[in-house]
């Protein structure tokens, strides 16, 4: 959702062990390539596309390159790319104290700030991540450009890296030591060169977006990235049901998304009368998808911590979150104001009108033209109050799941599922009063934080 993961969002996921989808709903392709490309920068290990200066580049250009992106160095390359010769590096300590008039920064050569490459410590592309960063750290160095044989660069190691990985142990990455992160691609014919971008730029995963997973385009397109990026794992979507996850899976499809219509602000059930109960579609799902060894994630539902753990236990490998991540510091837009003096950030479904008529893209997931006179909504526009930053919610979601693990008994998502299977943890029906039970009752007022806050008896 356009409202919910950019790369930002997608950052967060991946220091906590989760992976974040960039969602396709962006002017252009090269737009949702880039913010792949802002996650991949963001990493644990090799910096394999850092800017670069060339030779005949100048202090002001160094100055640029932190202003607009935020670096304090750049190594220097014969061309200024990766992959050709290196001859020097730049750090915020060769040019802090260079006069300040720009004219002198613009005459002001890189080659007499920089420190030649014969000075530097270098590490060797065929050394591992782990003995890169022993050289960090026995040399006190903040950056350690990674050369080949030639002495070409070919990637850069960074000590801020080395704190994320002390700070985030559980972070997911790949084998470069770059955050994980995946994208969302629709079914058009337009998504293949929109797939070519993504996977340039070093997506992980290719999530196929569409309301109707089993419809033929989907299929179509599935069968073109295996076919053509065999290497990239591909989540297909959504289904709720055993048939149209066996087409999914026998058209090659790595993982399957569950869920339609049972998202807070999805109104596919109501105004097209599809779809189906998420925890019927789950639990249906996940069981055959199970005999063919193809996890599930469970997309849409998901209001609490308590959710989560459901979802799990009923057979998904993992869940797909909204809502319950909108409003966050780290999701897309701005924070304002709403009646009451709630500060409130904009939340949106994909098949919203908000949404069809701001990009072409949403309107493709819901088969809808951009001359059409008559869009049908799927989805509605809201606001969710501030959550905070995902550097304090997601702790608590993680620390919850784990809790809730305790008090069922087990220790992990294979251990719940293998006990589901075997009888051992069972669901039961609850009536509407035995609902009721099981959360707050009784009371005449909740103390949450400094508020008081009304409950209906």
């Amino acid at each position: 959702m356009d409202t919910v993961t950019e790369s930002g969002m997608a950052i967060v996921m991946a220091l906590y062990g989760g992976i974040g989808i960039i969602h396709g709903n962006f002017p252009t392709p090269e737009d949702q390539a880039a913010e792949i490309l802002k996650v991949k920068r963001f990493k644990q290990g090799f910096v394999m596309q850092p800017y670069c200066l060339a030779k005949d580049s100048t202090a002001y250009d160094m100055m640029q390159i932190k202003k607009k992106y935020g670096y304090t160095g750049a190594p220097v390359t014969e061309d200024g790319k990766v992959g050709s010769k290196l001859i020097g590096m730049v750090t915020s300590r060769d040019f802090d104290f260079i006069d300040v008039d720009k004219k002198v920064q613009m005459s002001t050569p890189i080659s007499e700030i920089m420190v030649d490459a014969s000075k530097l410590i270098l590490g060797r592309i065929s050394d591992s991540l782990e003995v890169s960063q022993r050289l960090l750290k026995q040399h006190r160095i903040g950056k350690l450009p990674i050369v080949n044989e030639n002495g070409q660069l070919v990637a850069l190691l960074c000590r801020s890296d080395l704190l994320k990985a002390r700070d985030y142990p559980n972070a997911s990455y790949d084998s470069k030591g770059q955050l994980l992160v995946g994208a969302a691609v629709n079914t058009r014919e337009t998504s293949k060169k929109t797939v070519e971008l993504l996977v340039e730029a070093g997506a992980d995963i290719l999530v196929i977006d569409s309301s109707n997973g089993s419809s033929s385009y989907q299929i179509n397109l599935l069968k073109f990235i295996k076919e053509t990026y065999p290497q990239i794992d591909l989540i297909a979507g959504n289904v709720v049901t055993r048939t149209q996850a066996k087409i999914l899976i026998d058209a090659g499809a790595d993982g399957l998304r569950i869920g339609m219509g049972s998202g807070s602000i999805c109104i596919t059930q109501e105004i097209m009368a599809v779809g189906r109960a998420q925890a019927t579609a789950v639990y249906e799902v996940a069981r055959y998808a199970k005999t063919r060894g193809v996890p599930v994630v469970a997309d849409g539902g998901i209001r609490d911590v308590g959710y989560i753990t459901k979802a799990l236990a009923l057979g998904a490998s993992c869940v797909m979150m909204g809502g319950l991540l909108a409003a966050t510091t780290e999701a897309p837009g701005e924070y304002f104001w709403g009646p009451g003096g709630v500060r409130v950030k904009k939340y949106r479904g994909m098949g919203s009108l908000d949404a069809m008529e701001e990009h072409a893209v949403s309107q493709d997931r819901y088969f809808t033209a951009e001359s059409d006179q008559i869009k049908v909504a799927q989805g509605v526009s809201a606001t969710m109050k501030d959550r905070g930053s995902c550097h304090k919610f997601l702790p608590y979601l993680i620390r919850g799941v784990q809790h809730g693990f305790q008090d069922i008994g087990v220790r992990s998502v294979e251990q719940m599922h293998a006990e589901v299977g075997e009888g051992r943890i069972r669901f039961e029906r609850r009536s509407p009063n035995a609902q009721l039970e099981g959360g707050v009752h009784s009371l005449h007022s909740i103390l949450a934080g400094s508020e008081k806050v009304g409950v209906g008896l």
